[in-house]
């Protein structure tokens, strides 16, 4: 049976914590935890957090940090444009769409009924508007 703190960790953060517990079952003494170790535990801290990391692994939450900016910078965006990021942009409508009008009027035992639809139409708001006047 699992224990209540272990629940609560993530699957990926179990994974790198059973790294390193059979790192540390397998040295014994005071010996510095190597750079893969220490790598690994950056990009885990880079989704659940520095402090969280620290925390379940048993880490000096300073050089966990130090690593993980260190990282953060080294990193350089898979896209990026040689611009910078984009500040605005703007979303054009597809080629042959534009503004229309459309009419319906309806007639049925009880009266009329007249819908005036400016701008893009919705295909089915006839079958739609008839559906609502005959149901009623």
């Amino acid at each position: 049976m699992a224990s209540k703190a272990q629940c609560e960790v993530p699957v990926g953060l179990q994974r790198i914590c059973r790294r390193f517990e059979r790192w540390r079952n397998a040295h014994r003494g005071r010996l510095p935890i190597p750079e893969g170790l220490w790598a690994s535990a950056a990009e885990v801290a880079r989704e659940h957090g520095v402090f969280r990391t620290a925390k379940v692994l048993h880490l000096e939450y300073g050089k966990l940090k130090r690593m993980v900016e260190s990282a953060n910078q080294h990193r350089r965006p898979a896209a990026a444009h040689p611009l910078g990021p984009a500040t605005f942009l703007e979303l054009a409508p597809p080629l042959g769409v534009g503004l229309s009008e459309c009419l319906i009027e309806l007639e049925g035992p009880r009266g009329k009924i007249r819908i005036q639809w400016k701008g893009t139409t919705a295909p089915d708001l006839a079958s739609l508007s008839r559906a609502l006047w005959e149901s009623a």
